[in-house]
């Protein structure tokens, strides 16, 4: 069949390297894509939300599947669109509808739908602009260390940690009155702060069964030991060694089959990916967030472990035919690594040569944000590569990706040179 992948990041390079090899797998697109999706499959010029455009190339090309990579088409209604059109329709497609996608659009829309349905996650409370007082009030009862998250799309970069009172309450002023994240910020979640390990657990489903992907755990900071201001993602590591039978049945059945059934129950038709942003507190899993589509960087450190094709889970995912499929992974371990710009997360220059690209043996090497530009691959994002490495331990997973991450080059290149080390450290909770 002919398929669409929208997006142009790692998680899309990602995916596509893996649909492409399938035998059901016939012409392959990306929209728009980068300059590793080219490697795999044809770009196409067009822009991630741009419904109109994107709607008339699947007509042209024959399109029979869609795959949506990130979340703001998806919050922003491109199923809806395509369900509406008489011409496409019929397109299978990977991602939910508007009011499904708002499990991630609306960080308050997540919490009251984890209350009503009985889904452990850390108590909260929302405000606007004109409760800002009320939100000090609320503040003056908090124990620090405060959460504070803006309601909408942010990429990845909208949750702060206080660590006092006072610096909650500047932080809320700034997201609220400043608008810090713009529109993003325009309600605010003061959360409780949940004392724990996180991890990434990724359900595929039907709307009505499901099949859980390799879990992974990703560090969001752009310094090393966890610190400094968030990310979009700085690294991944999968499998994750504290994610024990006990700890992952406890995540099914506490989690995963309450979320399937209070999306049954509340009417959300929902064909696609459950990204659960899981804390690990003593043994219990918390949901912390959820996501409507993969995460990026942990896609990168997933797919490699995934023996299925992954085009065949797609379209009975689509079709709502999951019920008898059963998921086979790879027991080696991958190791992400992200190789970001100068700068990043704040300002960043674009544009650079990137230097030592030849292929790796025991890597792969996913692109974020990169262009072509004559013979020559330059950096055009703040996450421009991710270095996946592979190996029978944690250590020889993680030597893989950081010998390979050693040969690339370009000038204000950056990397965290500790991803995985905290689990190799970690002695049980």
């Amino acid at each position: 069949m002919n398929i669409l992948i929208i997006g142009n990041g790692g998680r899309e390079h990602a995916l596509a390297w893996k649909m492409s090899q399938s035998p059901l797998c016939d012409k392959l697109f990306v929209a728009p894509g980068n300059a590793g999706t080219a490697l795999v499959a044809e770009n196409v010029d067009i822009a991630a939300e741009d419904f109109y455009k994107l709607g008339r190339f699947c007509q042209e090309q024959s399109i029979e599947m869609m795959v949506v990579g990130p979340e703001a088409p998806l919050v922003n209604g491109i199923r809806d669109y395509f369900e509406s059109d008489p011409w496409l329709k019929d397109v299978l497609i990977i991602g939910p509808g508007k009011t499904g996608a708002q499990l991630e659009g609306s960080k308050d829309f997540s919490k009251q739908f984890m209350v009503r349905n009985g889904i452990p996650t850390a108590k909260a409370r929302t405000f606007g602009v004109s409760d800002i007082e009320q939100a000090f009030d609320y503040i003056s009862t908090c124990k620090p260390p405060i959460v504070l998250k803006a309601d909408g799309l942010a990429a990845g970069k909208g949750v702060i940690i206080s660590l006092s009172q006072a610096e909650a309450k500047a932080v809320i002023k700034d997201m609220l009155v400043n608008k810090k994240f713009g529109a993003a910020s325009a309600k605010v979640l003061i959360e409780e702060f949940l004392n724990g390990i996180e991890l990434s657990v990724f359900v595929l489903t039907d709307g009505k069964d499901y099949v859980i992907l390799p879990e992974a755990k990703d560090y969001k900071r752009i310094g090393e030991g966890d610190t400094g201001p968030n990310t979009g993602g700085m690294g991944a590591v999968s499998p994750v060694n504290f994610a024990t039978p006990v700890f992952m049945q406890r995540v099914e059945e506490q989690v995963v089959k309450p979320t399937i059934a209070g999306l049954n129950r509340e009417a959300i038709d929902y064909k696609g990916f459950i990204f659960v942003g899981l804390m690990n507190v003593g043994g219990h899993p918390y949901v912390i967030e959820y996501n409507a589509r993969m995460g990026d960087p942990e896609t990168q450190a997933v797919m490699p472990r995934i023996k299925n094709d992954l085009v065949e889970l797609f379209e009975a995912t689509a079709k709502g035919e999951l019920k008898h499929k059963k998921i086979e992974f790879d027991d080696r371990y991958a190791v992400t690594i992200a190789l970001v710009s100068g700068g990043y997360p704040g300002e960043y220059e674009k544009g650079k040569k990137i230097k030592g690209l030849q292929e790796g043996n025991k890597t792969l090497v996913f692109h974020a944000g990169t262009k072509k530009q004559q013979e020559h691959v330059l950096t055009d994002g703040g996450r421009v590569l991710a270095i996946t490495g592979k190996g029978n331990s944690l250590e020889e997973a993680r030597e893989a990706a950081y010998s390979r991450a050693a040969e690339i080059q370009w000038d204000g290149l950056y990397f965290r040179k500790d991803i995985g080390i905290d689990l190799l450290n970690y002695k049980g909770i």
